[in-house]
């Protein structure tokens, strides 16, 4: 009977240790690894970020590799490095996209949840026609919209395929797609976040192409305009869907804007005066809904400053309308970024990073929500 009982006492201790150690509080962290390097696999250059996680939980590093200098133009190729260890380890990098002297950029993914398949958006032009060439109509070529696909995340990819006739507007001059990611929305319609120039006005403007079958098509979506560009898309909590936009208005702060019909019409532009900007690439990402984890949590990341200095990562929880978490993840030469979560509800950052300019390096910052929020929040 002895014996019983204390076993029975080391059987509660022993539950009660259990609980108590799963009730730990988690510790914030931040790890960086750098993920593509200046001058490494023969490449001059890495830009434009774009970071997706699959539905196996691996994650995609895709970016530009340019060959020749950091210029826009010239020799531009779409290269790949996957992780399955949340990107504390990366594979060798290969090329998807290889077009000899052309340019294969603006790498932007989505990933079907219905089908596993992942859609990569991109754009191509000539090697030898700059940007300026092309808005001002005295190019050899355009830009021209290209789609590929992977069933097997992220380890092949089908051939490039050419959506410009669905996708591109006749008197649209300059295109691109992202950068960053793409959003699929509750309806199961895919988004991709586009930019253009108008040939008339010179202006810029902001877009979307969508899909309603899963990929096999695209069709242009609303349409922003003028004296903005490079965007990205969020779902919001009510289903209406938030674009935030770098912005040529003088404010040096993001321009939004909002649609209740998945994309297709937009509201007027306004600007978030929080998000200050020196007029260069941001990443926005749906983090948590409160149905499933607690609290309506979207994550935005940019240069937070009117120089490409200072990458920060802000926290909303009322729907990209205030932003009151605030976090410096470094304080140096930093520009475009794209943001992912990983399987655990971790965060994962890829953006470029150097210490005399920003394009020395794609690093990829691996943190948790008790960092960003000097342990303030938890994902439930």
């Amino acid at each position: 009977m002895k014996k019983s009982v204390l076993f029975l006492l080391w059987s509660v201790s022993l539950v009660f240790s259990t609980i108590n150690c799963s009730n730990k509080p988690i510790e914030p962290f931040l790890r960086e690894t750098v993920v593509f390097k200046s001058g490494d696999d023969g490449y001059h250059t890495f830009r434009i970020p774009s970071l997706i996680t699959t539905k196996k939980g691996t994650a995609l590093a895709i970016c530009e590799g340019r060959k020749g200098s950091r210029s826009d133009t010239g020799n531009i190729d779409i290269v790949i490095k996957r992780s399955s260890d949340n990107g504390a380890t990366w594979s060798a990098m290969e090329v998807i996209w290889d077009d000899g002297e052309n340019v294969c950029g603006n790498p932007c993914p989505v990933i079907d949840r219905d089908t596993g398949t992942i859609w990569l958006l991109l754009t191509h032009n000539l090697g030898i026609d700059s940007e300026r060439e092309i808005m001002t109509g005295e190019s050899e070529g355009t830009r021209t919209v290209w789609v590929m696909k992977s069933a097997d995340d992220g380890v092949s990819w089908s051939k490039p395929v050419e959506i410009t006739q669905t996708t591109k507007r006749p008197e649209w001059t300059w295109y691109a797609t992202g950068p960053g990611v793409g959003i699929q929305l509750k309806s199961g319609r895919l988004i991709i976040p586009c930019d253009y120039a108008d040939r008339d006005s010179g202006e810029w403007g902001s877009h979307v192409i969508y899909s309603d079958d899963h990929g096999v098509s695209w069709k242009i979506g609303g349409v922003l305009f003028p004296k903005c560009n490079e965007c990205q898309v969020v779902e919001r909590a009510d289903g209406s869907v938030l674009i935030n936009m770098r912005s040529y208005h003088g404010k040096n702060r993001r321009a939004i804007a909002t649609s209740t019909d998945g994309g297709i019409t937009w509201s007027d532009i306004s600007h978030d005066e929080t998000l200050v900007e020196p007029v260069c690439q941001a990443s926005l990402l749906r983090y948590t809904f409160e149905k499933h984890h607690g609290k309506n949590r979207v994550v935005f990341s940019n240069p937070a400053d009117t120089k490409r200095i200072k990458m920060t990562v802000r926290l909303s929880y009322d729907e990209c309308i205030t932003w009151p978490v605030s976090k410096l993840l470094y304080e140096g030469p930093s520009a475009y970024s794209c943001l992912t979560f990983l399987p655990n509800y971790t965060i994962g950052c890829l953006y470029e990073k150097g210490q005399e300019n920003a394009y020395e390096t794609l690093t990829f910052a691996h943190f948790n929500l008790e960092w960003l929020s000097d342990g303030e929040d938890a994902v439930k």
